[in-house]
C-alpha cells in the first residue's frame, strides 16, 4: 500500500485550521491594538486634539494657500492672508451664532423637565383623540381587539394601545432632560477648563507651521521612519501615506459637508417656526461629520422638540420634509461636488465602522475617526489580501 500519510484532505484540514487560528490572533491583535490606541488618545486628549484640529485646519486651508502661491505670493505672506480672512469670517459667524446657540442652550436645560412632562401630555392626548385620518388607518394596521368580559363592542384600538404609547413616550422624554442637562455640563467644562483655551490658542500656530513646512513634510517624512532602506520601510511608507491620503480626504470633504448640512437644517428648522433651530444646526455640524447616524439623532432631536413646541402631526412632518430635502441635496448635489467617490466605502461598511469606532476608540471622536481608518485599510487589504490572481 502506498497510501500517503497525511492525505491531501488531511493537509488541507491542517492548513485550514492553521489559516483560522492566524486570522484569529490576527483579529485580537488588531482589536487589542486599537482599545490600546483608544487609551492612549483618552490620556493624552489634552496634548493632542490641538494638534488633530490644526492639523484638519491645514488640510482644510492648504488648497487655499497653494491657489494664492501659484500668484507669485510668497508662501509666508500666502498663509498670512488666508489665515486673516479665515479668521474673520470665523469671528464673525461666532459673534452671530454662538450667543444665541448659548442662550437656546440654557433655555433647554431649564425647560427640560417641563417639556418632558408637556410631551408625555400631547402623546397621551395624541393616542386618546387621534386625528380623523389616523382613526381610518388604526383598523387596517391594528388587528382586531379583543371583546369585553359582557360580549359587548370591542375597545377602541387606540384606547388598546394607549398604555404602550404612554410607556414609549416615557422613555422618550427621559432622555430630553438628560440631553439638555449633558449640553450645559459640556458647555460649562468649556467655559471653565483653562487648558481648552490654552490648545485653541495653540491651533493657529500649529496650523502656520504644517502649512509652512508641507514640502518638507511631504518630501522627506519617509527619512524619518526608524527603518532602513529596504522593502519592508516601502511597504511601510505605503501604508502610512494611504491612511493620510484617506484623512485628508474625509476632512477635507466631510467637514464641508458636514458644515453645508448644518446650514441647511438651521435655514428648515427655521423656516417651519421651530424652537432651537441654532442650537440644533450648530450640533449638526459635528454629529453629521458622521455620516447616517449623525443625521438621524439630530431628525430625532428635531421631532422631539417639533411634538412639544407645537403638539400637532403637521411640524413633526414638516420636520421629516426637511431631512428629506437636506439628505437629497446632500446626496445629489454636495456631496458628490465636494468629496466625489474618493472614500469608496459601502454604507453598510460605514455604519460597521461607525459602531466599532464608537465601541473601541469611544465617544464622538471614535466614530468619526472610525470612517477614514476604514476607507484606508480597505486600501491595505486590497494591496496585501485581496490581490487580483496572476495569470
Amino acid at each position: 500500500m502506498n497510501s500517503q500519510i497525511p492525505s491531501d484532505n488531511q493537509r488541507r484540514l491542517v492548513w485550514m485550521a492553521f489559516s483560522a487560528l492566524a486570522l484569529a490572533a490576527l483579529a485580537g491583535v488588531t482589536v487589542g491594538a486599537v482599545w490600546g490606541l483608544g487609551k492612549v488618545l483618552g490620556l493624552l486628549a489634552p496634548v493632542l486634539w490641538p494638534l488633530a484640529v490644526a492639523g484638519v485646519l491645514a488640510y482644510l486651508l492648504d488648497p487655499v494657500v497653494d491657489w494664492i502661491e501659484k500668484r507669485d505670493v510668497p508662501r509666508t505672506r500666502a498663509i498670512l492672508l488666508v489665515f486673516f480672512v479665515a479668521a474673520g469670517m470665523l469671528l464673525a459667524v461666532l459673534a452671530s451664532i454662538v450667543p444665541r446657540v448659548v442662550v437656546e442652550t440654557s433655555q433647554l436645560a431649564g425647560k427640560a423637565q417641563e417639556m418632558s412632562g408637556q410631551f408625555q401630555t400631547r402623546v397621551e392626548s395624541l393616542v386618546t383623540n387621534p386625528p380623523p385620518f389616523v382613526k381610518k388607518i388604526l383598523p387596517l394596521l391594528l388587528p382586531e381587539p379583543p371583546r369585553t368580559p359582557e360580549g359587548g363592542t370591542p375597545a377602541p384600538a387606540a384606547q388598546m394601545d394607549k398604555e404602550t404609547l404612554a410607556s414609549v413616550s416615557k422613555v422618550l422624554t427621559s432622555t430630553l432632560p438628560s440631553v439638555g442637562s449633558w449640553i450645559g455640563n459640556q458647555f460649562g467644562k468649556a467655559l471653565s477648563l483653562f487648558g481648552i483655551f490654552a490648545g485653541l490658542a495653540l491651533i493657529p500656530v500649529y496650523a502656520f507651521y504644517f502649512l509652512m513646512e508641507k514640502r518638507g513634510i511631504t518630501d522627506h517624512w519617509t527619512s524619518y521612519l526608524p527603518l532602513r532602506d529596504s522593502h519592508l520601510k516601502d511597504e511601510l511608507a505605503f501604508s502610512l501615506k494611504a491612511v493620510n491620503d484617506q484623512l485628508i480626504a474625509f476632512f477635507r470633504g466631510q467637514v464641508l459637508v458636514a458644515i453645508c448640512d448644518a446650514v441647511l437644517y438651521t435655514i428648515g428648522f427655521l423656516a417651519i417656526g421651530l424652537n432651537y433651530a441654532f442650537l440644533l444646526g450648530f450640533v449638526a455640524v459635528f454629529l453629521t461629520m458622521i455620516p447616517f447616524i449623525g443625521a438621524f439623532v439630530v431628525v430625532s432631536s428635531a421631532l422631539v422638540l417639533a411634538f412639544v413646541q407645537h403638539g400637532d402631526l403637521l411640524h413633526p412632518a414638516l420636520v421629516l420634509a426637511v431631512f428629506g430635502v437636506v439628505q437629497a441635496l446632500e446626496g445629489f448635489i454636495i456631496q458628490p461636488k465636494i468629496m466625489g467617490d474618493r472614500m469608496r466605502l459601502h454604507p453598510l461598511a460605514i455604519i460597521i465602522a461607525v459602531m466599532v469606532g464608537t465601541t473601541l476608540l469611544g465617544g464622538l471622536l471614535g466614530g468619526i475617526l472610525a470612517i477614514p481608518m476604514a476607507a484606508a485599510l480597505r486600501v491595505l487589504m486590497f494591496r496585501y489580501v485581496w490581490k487580483k490572481s496572476e495569470t
